[in-house]
């Protein structure tokens, strides 16, 4: 099938996306949208939950095979939006709609490039192409749920937007919830170990902590404090304040060493990870994928905002149209250009390779 058509096609089901709400866990519209396609291109597929998946015509075992990843759940719309974010717009060369920033482009591409290569035998990689569900809200019925269910990977390109450049790293994350305990009493009495007053020094702390290993292509680890909740009337001094802790982790930790490092160290009461499975990610450059990229006039950089990259654990590359400064913002879009774009890269960065 020809790039041009592969693209008009690719836009097409972006628009119906757009215009089929898709909320993490509420993704059955758009679930039926890329069956669609898969059914019009006589591609056999599977579906578990709203996760959709295929592999290349000619999969063969004993070969490494490469993952085509990206999802069709959304954030909710927020309140700054002027236009109607579940109207698929066009003006000026963009694309206007929830979703089609992040990642309806990115899914639709890769959609696209998973089809021009569906028929072609003799591939050096096999192919696994996953649209996944409840990326945004990090749930449990999305990519992570389906990696005991698909072939084994050896390797990942997720798509999310990146201006088609190189994201050959991306941080974890760790979020904690900590406490500050005092003595509980009355406003109008003296109090020595007032939790709120305690917390001064706490956050204090947290704003000037430093973790010492610096990543080359992430960075530092960056700890924010992100939430603050004490006090339940105007009288009453409160027994406990309650923070919650932003954790960005550099591929120099695992999530387990930052969890013990602010277990051991830190001024809080209490401190607790809720979870610490979003570890970072990355791909040596020294890989053909991302050697081919740059032999394309790509560049390279690691990423600081969180993919289905951290449930991975084999190389992962983050590949994309679209511009992740949109992500989340009211009115997203993405420019038309860079979807085609997006198409041509993709399918000329794995021909490279193939």
């Amino acid at each position: 099938m020809k790039h041009q058509d592969l693209k008009k096609e690719a836009l097409e089901l972006l628009k119906k996306m757009i215009e089929t709400q898709s909320f993490s866990s509420e993704e059955e519209g758009t679930a039926l949208l890329i069956e669609s396609w898969f059914n019009n291109h006589e591609i056999p597929f599977k579906r578990d939950h709203h996760n959709i998946w295929a592999t290349n015509k000619y999969f063969e075992k004993g070969k490494p095979t490469l993952l085509l990843n990206s999802h069709h759940d959304t954030v909710q719309p927020n309140k700054a939006y002027t236009k109607d974010p579940f109207k698929a717009v066009v003006e000026d060369g963009k694309l206007y709609g929830l979703g089609s920033n992040d990642a309806g482009g990115c899914l639709v591409s890769l959609i696209a490039t998973f089809t021009h290569f569906y028929n072609q035998k003799d591939l050096k990689y096999n192919l696994v192409i996953v649209a996944s569900a409840e990326e945004e809200s990090s749930g449990p019925n999305g990519l992570n749920s389906m990696l005991d269910i698909i072939p084994h990977i050896d390797v990942a390109i997720v798509g999310e937007p990146t201006l088609m450049n190189l994201a050959v790293a991306e941080k974890g994350l760790v979020v904690f919830d900590a406490k500050i305990k005092g003595t509980p009493g009355h406003a109008a009495h003296p109090n020595d170990n007032n939790s709120i007053y305690n917390s001064i020094e706490v956050l204090k702390w947290f704003q000037d902590f430093k973790f010492e290993k610096s990543s080359e292509a992430l960075g530092d680890v960056k700890m924010t404090v992100t939430q603050i909740k004490a006090g339940v009337q105007h009288n009453a001094v409160p027994s406990e304040v309650e923070l919650v802790i932003d954790v960005r982790v550099n591929d120099k930790y695992s999530n387990q060493e930052i969890a013990e490092m602010l277990k051991e160290q830190s001024p809080c009461d209490e401190i607790i990870a809720r979870g610490l499975r979003l570890n970072s990610s990355s791909i040596p450059v020294e890989h053909e994928l991302v050697q081919a990229g740059i032999a394309m006039g790509r560049t390279t950089y690691g990423s600081p905002t969180l993919s289905d990259q951290a449930c991975l654990s084999c190389p992962s590359l983050k590949l994309g149209p679209g511009d992740s400064t949109r992500s989340h913002s009211a009115d997203e879009f993405i420019y038309l250009e860079e979807i085609e774009e997006g198409i041509d890269i993709y399918i000329n960065l794995l021909t490279s390779i193939f």
